[in-house]
């Protein structure tokens, strides 16, 4: 401001021409530059190191504050200054209706849908998700889903026979290969990080100490998701897996993450995450439950828990020894813990992973005893219980060790209320199996960097490329995923139709990429 002749003073205060002229004919320049200096732009203000920041101050703060700049300045002048004061508290004023006037149109254009030709990057604004689907309750957008479009979403895979499938992912190419095969079977999907894969996610090379690395990790795939699903146009939902007791410092680092996104954007970062006290006894099980519940409700994230073990071993955790009683629960454990969840104070969401045999991993057939039955029986039992009908299904439940499972099992939990399967053992077969396929149909290209069977002097880049055999585990991977929607009942079911093919694809000519 110091820089700014009085002609200029107004546009720095924010104040319309016609004020500007007003004020610089009735008050001294010298007066002016005072005013202008005691007038910060608005938007803007200088926060001293290690100073919280602080909210700009109002229009009409500043006004007051210049009027009274202005008189302190002139005192000297008598009526004069006293008019040109007036002039001034006045033309703020007026700035400050036309403030206002902007602020409601800016609303009004932030209200409306923005074009393809824009940018997209929801993490990077406040604005709200835009878009909705023919098929799909109004809340459900493209993007990440949370809160109310959560419920809606999982309670539309209840009412309509499927469930979703999701998927362990490590990476960001594992993630955009499962949101790729989402939008190419016209469905929604669920991204979920274990622990171990959260801290891969981070970088084995970083130390995880108190978790930190396996909480970066995941905020960051979070991030990734959040970044890209809306471009892909599908509903996601944002999970993480099994978190057991000794692994709550994690759950606790997410859940800090998901408070502060909850600040600036009204939902938490993830859409839920999975608490697994399985091996804890049922009543510890319960409350620690609840304790959570209670915390996640107030930033509208859902909860799921477990009850009963699932069998075999997976991501460090064995559970291959398991007592055969535990993999089964009951009607009577699995009522005890919907009345508990259902009295926590809030509107909180939560599914149950009940165990009906589930194991982890894929096994020789027989070795694997699924009986969805109990699903069944729980649903009755509990529908009494609550004195609603039967075929309401009064519980969401959730289907761990998808893979490998018998279709006819499936279907059936599926008509139990089933409304998410997990897949991990393979899509992580799937994945690697591109990166197999590719190595053995270029393998006399990638056993060095010059010469091959075109001639020694030719360069191999365009085959070692990493890209290459990635983008090849990727298109692998989506084969496997249209399988699991395919059986999942989960095809079609948000009325888009097909995906147009992309344009303007870059990167090296081979693996799934096109030329």
């Amino acid at each position: 401001a110091r820089d700014c002749a009085p002609p200029a003073i107004g546009h720095c205060a924010g104040l319309p021409k016609a004020s500007m002229v007003a004020m610089s004919s009735a008050v001294p320049a010298a007066t002016l530059a005072v005013a202008a200096l005691a007038v910060p732009a608005a938007g803007f203000v200088a926060t001293p190191a290690g100073a919280a920041a602080r909210s700009p101050p109002s229009i009409n703060s500043q006004a007051a504050s210049a009027a009274t700049t202005v008189g302190v300045a002139s005192g000297s002048d008598g009526a004069a200054s006293k008019i040109g004061a007036g002039v001034a508290l006045g033309a703020l004023t007026a700035g400050a209706a036309a403030s206002r006037s902007r602020r409601k149109v800016r609303a009004q254009r932030q209200a409306q849908p923005v074009s393809i030709e824009e940018k997209r990057f929801p993490v990077l604004s406040r604005r709200p998700p835009l878009g909705s689907f023919p098929k799909m309750p109004e809340t459900v957008h493209p993007g990440v889903v949370s809160g109310q479009a959560l419920r809606d979403l999982l309670q539309h895979a209840k009412d309509n026979g499927y469930a979703i499938p999701a998927v362990n992912c490590v990476s960001s190419s594992s993630i955009n290969a499962c949101i790729e095969a989402a939008r190419k079977m016209d469905a929604p999907i669920m991204i979920q990080f274990s622990s171990g894969g959260s801290q891969f996610y981070a970088g084995k090379g970083l130390d995880n100490t108190a978790f930190h690395a396996a909480i970066a990790g995941a905020v960051s795939g979070a991030y990734h998701v959040r970044a890209v699903a809306e471009q892909y146009g599908v509903p996601v939902i944002l999970h993480t897996d099994h978190c057991a007791k000794d692994l709550l410092p994690w759950m606790d680092g997410m859940l800090e993450a998901d408070e502060r996104y909850f600040e600036r954007h009204g939902e938490p970062l993830f859409s839920s995450h999975m608490l697994d006290f399985s091996e804890e006894p049922l009543e510890e099980n319960i409350e620690l439950c609840k304790k959570y519940m209670e915390r996640m409700a107030k930033i509208n994230c859902g909860l799921e828990m477990e009850l009963g073990i699932t069998g075999g071993e997976e991501d460090g955790v064995n559970n291959e020894d398991a007592n055969p009683e535990d993999l089964y629960s009951t009607p009577e454990e699995i009522w005890q813990v919907v009345d508990a969840l259902e009295k926590v104070p809030g509107d909180g969401l939560f599914t149950i992973a009940a165990a009906f045999g589930n194991v982890h991993g894929v096994y020789q057939p027989g070795n694997v005893r699924l009986e969805p039955e109990i699903l069944g029986k729980a649903q009755k039992f509990i529908a009494e219980k609550k004195g609603v009908k039967e075929e309401d299904k009064p519980v969401m439940f959730v289907f761990h060790g998808g893979s490998g499972s018998d279709l006819k099992d499936i279907k059936q939990a599926l008509g139990y209320g089933v409304i998410k399967m997990n897949i991990d053992t393979d899509t992580q077969w799937a994945y690697w199996s591109g990166i197999k396929g590719f190595e053995e149909k270029y393998h006399d290209y990638l056993q060095s960097q010059i010469g091959n069977p075109d001639g020694p002097e030719k360069p191999n880049k365009k085959y070692y490329d990493p890209r290459a055999c990635m983008r090849a585990a990727e298109a692998s991977t989506v084969e496997r995923l249209q399988k699991c929607f395919e059986d999942l009942n989960c095809v079609n079911v948000l009325g888009l139709g097909p995906p147009d093919q992309p344009q303007n694809v870059l990167g090296p000519r081979r693996g799934g990429l096109p030329a």
